[in-house]
């Protein structure tokens, strides 16, 4: 049977030219970029080159970029750096749709230093409050997120990245969920930005962020002078450049047939509703809560169909709580256990939209099937 995915939130596929760069680097650049031979000086005037492509890419000096094993690495380093960095009374503003990688980070090394900045309905930043405690001089450090991984629900990271630049206080942005899906134009003026190969085509376990000109005492790892000082250990060519050539291949989706496929299935299915509904929200996600039934039992049914989707972030599978995106916008934790992300890809066809909401469909009228014959079975034995 052919699986069809939505869940490229949680992570994609290799693309054809990220498996060729990493082969391709494997088997000829293979050397340590640090050794003293002229073989691998070779190889590190290649990695630097792969250095200069992305920075150019988002109109930055290479002195920004740094490579990093993802983003929740260079996530949790950055609100490290502020914690030991910033004043002992110092406050950071912080998006509590986060995720986890900042959440749980800020909560271990910040505690009470932490200010949950308000949101909207739709799970977006209150900017006019986030404006005032700016102004009053309330808040040292900012961390807001590009795009939702659960929701898709954009947030207005431009114009956070001029408030903070104006009061001269570090912003970071976290957009895993953002590059490789849209255009990167304005997150140069992000203090800090976090992103991850495996969120669009490249490998797992190698990412990238943009640290601020000059700084020197930002570490994320000790034991080396590699990535100028600010990451120990030997150099991941091969995922480097298998990254840079996954970025190259990006390109912006279209929303058309998501939002085709919202329609059906609200008109559809009572009781189903659109999680972020009236904001901005990335191309290729849905976050809908279902009627009746819990999330697993949809996934579970939905896997046996052909598709594979989710509840929410991979990062939260196992806990036994659900999600914090979704209870930090004010949802209820009942309607919380029945929702399904949807995540789709820039090879998802118009085709494998309908075929999943036919599928949908279909399940629905089979779980309520089930759901009722149990409920008769229990009816009878009373």
């Amino acid at each position: 049977m052919e699986l069809r995915y939505f869940d490229h939130n949680a992570t994609t596929p290799l693309c054809e030219a990220a498996k060729a760069a990493w082969i391709s680097a494997s088997e000829v650049h293979w050397l340590n970029p640090s050794s003293p031979y002229r073989s691998a000086a070779a190889v590190k005037v290649r990695y630097e080159a792969a250095r200069k492509s992305l920075a150019r890419h988002f109109g930055v000096s290479p002195e920004r970029v740094i490579f990093t094993a993802g983003a929740t690495e260079s996530n949790n380093a950055v609100i490290r750096y502020w914690a030991r960095s910033l004043s002992s009374d110092a406050c950071v503003g912080i998006n509590p749709t986060e995720h986890p990688s900042v959440t749980e980070a800020a909560n271990g090394l910040l505690g009470s230093r932490v200010v949950w900045l308000p949101l909207s309905k739709g799970g977006v930043v209150d900017m006019d409050s986030l404006r005032g405690r700016i102004e009053s001089g309330t808040l040292a450090a900012v961390s807001v997120m590009a795009a939702n991984n659960e929701t898709g629900v954009i947030q207005p990271w431009q114009a956070i990245a001029d408030l903070c630049a104006e009061a001269q206080i570090p912003y970071h942005c976290d957009a895993a969920q953002w590059v490789g899906k849209l255009p990167v134009e304005g997150l140069s003026a992000c203090t800090y930005v976090t992103a991850c190969a495996h969120k669009f085509g490249g490998p797992k376990g190698v990412g990238f962020m943009l640290l601020p000109e000059g700084v020197a005492d930002f570490r994320l790892l000790d034991g080396g002078e590699q990535e100028a000082a600010h990451r120990a250990g030997t150099e991941d060519v091969a995922g480097v450049f298998a990254m840079s050539a996954a970025l190259e291949n990006s390109r912006p989706g279209k929303a058309e047939a998501r939002d085709v496929f919202i329609e059906q299935i609200v008109q559809a299915i009572p009781g189903a509703a659109l999680i972020g509904a009236g904001t901005d929200r990335l191309w290729n996600t849905v976050s809908m809560s279902m009627p009746r039934h819990q999330s697993v039992r949809w996934i579970r049914a939905l896997e046996k169909a052909g598709f594979l989707l989710s509840s929410g972030s991979a990062c939260s599978t196992g806990k036994t709580s659900v999600s914090e995106v979704l209870l930090a916008m004010g949802i209820d934790a009942a309607i919380a256990g029945r929702v399904l992300r949807i995540s789709a890809g820039l090879e998802t066809t118009t085709e494998d939209w309908q075929a999943l909401a036919d599928a949908l469909l279909v399940t629905y009228k089979l779980l309520n099937e089930e759901a009722d014959s149990m409920k008769s079975q229990v009816v009878s034995i009373d």
